[in-house]
């Protein structure tokens, strides 16, 4: 809410047949053998040796390998990515050493033990991003100007429910795993944190900038990821500014490393970027009132937050904490403000258990205590579970604070924005950018 991956499939080594006429050593016979002799033993030879170069077929290894081979995802995606993988053997994201002072990590065996010991955390998080990879390479190929917004989300949030094996329908299923965050599509000038509400009738244009935001969770392990499309190749500099700019966040995150000098690297190279619009050509500029974060298991926003500007803050990157690395670049102000409807929610983790007097409050809020928890939601998705006329009841909650509002986050309007985003763990021997994929 804001490379190259290995395929997470063991290689086959083909054992290699070598050849004993290299060690074969030749005896002169003390008594000479005739001339048919010697044919019948020249073709001998000949035999044997066409015998040992025939190469002998590998087997197929079971597992990842076989069920990657076998299977392919649907269009629509619609195949739990479990039944691609049913040995949990998931792709890996990117791995990056660690450096400097943190080099040691690679090897050390104290390290290494604790990074076995994340086994189950780590299958969770893969799949989760594997999900978000299958999803959003079809929501690439799919989204097309002329297509209304909630024809978009709709799309992408039944792909992840379908490939996370959870509808998300009964009681308590979307705790289990699903849609981490509502998806985001946010148009032009805004930024970030616009869905469209029940009624939306908002149609993609072609000379529109649409972020698409979108999480994925397995047991709370939220894959936070974004990317940006456009059908109009004017703001291909836009693009690559943020792109780079993201880039080069995650590649300078890591332990012990601090936020300020993150911030800092981020801002140097996407205001490096102009794109020129009608004529005009405009600086990219960071958006400095928004930041990347932490991730905490069921919760987007884990505390922490990780600057895309220059700045003073001294707070240190942690062994075994996760971040959403996101940078937002805009060729407006470069600050954004609450504007438009609000569809985005989440039930504060620190709410009070203050008393409700609307009865409409208090069923509203143990429908989300049992179907997200902390889990950012939106209100299509009480629509879905059958809920009618709670706004009444959705706004009290806001108003106790016990639930958070989080309205779209817009620069000036005739402005453009950007935004690209990965989620990074902050493994003890590893950076892990897990949410890596061939296309960003």
């Amino acid at each position: 809410m804001a490379a190259l991956v290995t395929n997470g499939v063991e290689k086959i080594k083909l054992g290699q047949v070598e050849s004993n006429d290299v060690f074969t050593k030749v005896m002169k016979a003390p008594i000479s053998k005739s001339e048919g002799e010697q044919a019948d033993s020249e073709d001998e030879k000949e035999e044997d040796a066409a015998k040992k170069k025939k190469k002998r077929k590998p087997k197929k290894k079971k597992g990842a390998s076989a069920s990657a081979n076998n299977k392919s995802q649907s269009s629509p995606p619609r195949i739990p990515v479990a039944d691609l993988f049913p040995d949990r053997v998931y792709p890996e994201g990117e791995i990056v050493d660690y450096k400097d002072s943190n080099a040691y990590r690679t090897t050390n065996e104290e390290k290494r033990y604790l990074d076995r010991m994340n086994n189950d955390f780590l299958t969770e998080y893969r799949e989760g991003a594997e999900v978000h990879r299958q999803v959003r390479q079809w929501a690439r190929k799919s989204i097309k100007p002329g297509q209304t917004l909630t024809e978009i989300a709709e799309g992408i949030e039944n792909g992840v429910r379908a490939l996370t094996g959870h509808q998300g329908l009964e009681e308590g299923d979307n705790i289990k795993g699903g849609m981490g965050f509502p998806t985001g599509l946010s148009i032009n000038n805004c930024a970030a944190h616009y869905t469209p509400n029940a009624g939306n009738k908002m149609i993609l244009e072609h000379s529109d900038v649409l972020k698409v935001d979108f999480g994925v969770h397995l047991n709370g392990r939220i894959v936070d990821s974004a990317f940006t499309m456009t059908f109009d190749p004017i703001y291909d500099n836009l693009l690559a500014s943020v792109k780079d700019a993201t880039n080069t966040g995650v590649r300078e995150a890591g332990i012990d490393v601090r936020m300020s000098d993150i911030g800092a690297a981020i801002q140097e190279v996407m205001e490096s970027y102009e794109v020129e619009i009608g004529g005009q050509s405009l600086p990219v500029k960071c958006i400095r009132n928004l930041n990347g974060h932490d991730i905490g298991q069921y919760r987007i926003h884990g505390g922490k937050s990780v600057p895309i500007v220059k700045g003073g803050d001294q707070t240190k990157m942690e062994e075994g904490e996760i971040f959403a690395i996101e940078t937002f670049g805009s060729t407006g102000k470069g600050y954004v403000r609450d504007d438009l409807e609000t569809s985005h929610y989440a039930k504060r983790p620190d709410a009070s258990n203050a008393s409700l007097r609307l009865s409409s409050a208090k069923s509203l809020l143990n429908t989300i205590t049992k179907n997200f928890g902390t889990l950012p939601f939106c209100r299509r998705y009480l629509d879905r579970l059958g809920h009618e006329k709670y706004l009444l009841g959705l706004n009290s909650l806001v108003s106790s604070g016990i639930v958070e509002a989080y309205p779209p986050l817009c620069d000036i309007k005739g402005s453009y924005t950007a935004q690209y985003e990965h989620t990074i763990l902050l493994r003890p021997t590893v950076k892990e950018v897990v949410s890596r994929g061939d296309d960003y």
